[in-house]
């Protein structure tokens, strides 16, 4: 079935090529509340902007869409606890637009420090007042940037052109980190203090709503010139207007409010203020990278994969080492839990040899994926799995170990029944080509390859039984692809693993039950 993308809000056309020819595209008016609920019954994804507020109601219409994305940077319109909870993923584009943005808080900075905007408007109204807009330079100045993240890095490695001294504050960059790019760490009040220009580059959290308010004000320079390219509500409005107005701050450059659209700020009014209408992201370049990448994650989701944007997902960075690894872990998962007789009480994934050299840390997320897969006959995802585990008091547990013995890497998985009973299984990818391979079942070594049907049969170890299975599978009309035989001690407890071409009727893994007298015999059928 061909899944359908909904786009609510205008993109480049760009954005439809990424996606690909695989899925329909279909369009609505985000901005118009009662159109959209209208239209997203029935989608797998929906593909957003700004303007459109994606919250649970917009979720409990959308049943069985898979992921929402956010073509730029913030996620303010998208309420990320419902998607999980709905595991629906979200993604969005975190690079898309920081050098747009970076560029125009360089761009403020500097028509602050020149007073290029009153300058422009009085020459246009015929007024030649160069003594008026007398400015500031920027060289030998202190410029504080308030958050070193990629933006405030980007920033930083600008503004180093102009000569001047850079200082920052970001609770959670190292300074041998930030010494590097020739930034020196320093307190918020210090950097209030020292600085002759600051720019906010921080994400709006309720950590971060008014940092720089009435207090902070009072601490500054009164030549300071204030940046704020963010997001609006960092600077606290009312308390920057009082500052510019009483002559405690020198200007200020803003593209970002606390509530948006705003139109009709006192700040407006004031000439040392230069105000743009939130055009961080506004740039061709930037557009198209923002809907390119949501749209290449938006592929990526619906075919079942890893996504490295999802910003729900409780995983690591997916490498081309580890990336083997997790269709591997999710078989594993899968068949541990049809492998257990109990309800669950704890999953632990032990990843072994090269592949614990990495973060691993999508393994077990795929593993659980895999597990409630089996259990749950809602639709799990990357998304959704911790959620299912957690409502049912499952735990989950990782532990690496580079010591391998036998394989280059392996990776184990251990189900803890309610009952106290237990399923381990183990496997591999081996060769150029990637096969996935069974190689431990309870303490049974084995070598099968993951194939869509496969059985399995623990029994007393005697002569004739390997006839048996085949003989009633051969009378069934199943085909054999492979069989192993392991046992632990001759005459003692024995495994048959199985891979056949079809599924095994309920009727015939009994009567080979009965007739081999097996203590367990199960079969499964993943979903390759």
């Amino acid at each position: 079935m061909t899944p359908v993308v909904l786009i609510s809000e205008e993109l480049s056309p760009a954005t439809v090529d990424a996606l690909g020819p695989d899925v329909e595209v279909r369009t609505c008016d985000g901005t118009n509340r009662a159109e959209l609920l209208a239209a997203v019954v029935g989608i797998d994804a929906l593909l957003v902007r700004s303007a459109t507020q994606v919250d649970a109601e917009v979720f409990a219409a959308a049943r069985g869409m898979r992921v929402v994305a956010r073509a730029g940077v913030g996620l303010d319109n998208v309420d990320v606890k419902a998607a999980t909870q709905a595991g629906v993923m979200v993604v969005n584009a975190p690079t898309s637009n920081i050098v747009s943005a970076a560029e125009l808080a360089v761009g403020l900075l500097l028509a602050s420090a020149r007073n290029i905007v009153p300058a422009n408007l009085a020459l246009r109204n015929g007024k030649w007042e160069r003594s008026k807009f007398t400015g500031a330079e920027i060289t030998d100045k202190v410029v504080g940037i308030v958050g070193l993240g990629r933006i405030g890095l980007l920033v930083a490695q600008r503004l180093a052109g102009f000569g001047v001294d850079l200082i920052a504050y970001d609770p959670y960059i190292q300074p041998s980190r930030a010494a590097q790019i020739g930034v020196r760490m320093v307190e918020l009040d210090d950097l209030l203090r020292e600085s002759d220009f600051i720019t906010v580059h921080l994400p709006k959290t309720p950590e971060t709503v008014g940092l720089i308010g009435a207090d902070a004000l009072k601490l500054v320079k009164p030549t300071v010139r204030i940046i704020n390219a963010a997001r609006g509500g960092i600077v606290d409005e009312a308390a920057l207007y009082d500052a510019l107005v009483s002559g405690r701050v020198a200007g200020a450059g803003l593209d970002v409010y606390a509530t948006e659209p705003c139109t009709d700020s006192p700040l407006f009014g004031l000439g040392n203020v230069v105000a743009t209408p939130h055009l961080g992201a506004s740039t061709d370049e930037a557009q198209e990278k923002a809907g390119v990448a949501v749209a290449r994650s938006v592929r990526l989701a619906l075919a079942g994969e890893p996504v490295p944007d999802a910003v729900n997902v409780q995983g690591g960075e997916l490498s081309d080492e580890v990336r083997p690894a997790i269709g591997l872990a999710e078989r594993l998962g899968h068949l541990g839990a049809v492998l257990a007789q109990a309800p669950l009480a704890s999953v632990e994934v032990d990843v072994r040899g090269e592949l614990a050299l990495h973060d691993v840390k999508l393994v077990e997320l795929a593993t659980l994926k895999g597990v409630f897969g089996a259990l749950v006959h809602e639709p799990v995802s990357y998304v959704n799995a911790p959620v299912l585990a957690a409502d049912r008091g499952v735990t989950s547990h990782l532990t690496t170990n580079r010591d391998s013995p036998d394989f280059r890497s392996l990776v184990g998985v251990v189900l803890a029944c309610t009952d106290g009973s237990r399923v381990s299984v183990a496997g591999t990818v081996t060769g150029p080509r990637g096969i996935e391979k069974l190689v431990a079942i309870d303490g049974f070594d084995i070598d099968v390859p993951f194939s869509r049907h496969l059985a399995f049969f623990t029994y007393h170890d005697r002569v004739g039984v390997v006839g048996i299975v085949g003989r009633l599978l051969g009378e069934a009309g199943v085909n054999i692809g492979g069989m192993q035989v392991s046992r632990r001690a001759e005459g003692g407890s024995a495994l048959i693993a199985l891979t056949v071409d079809s599924e095994i009727p309920a009727a015939v893994m009994t009567a080979i039950s009965a007739q081999i007298g097996a203590t367990q015999g199960q079969a499964v059928t993943l979903d390759l």
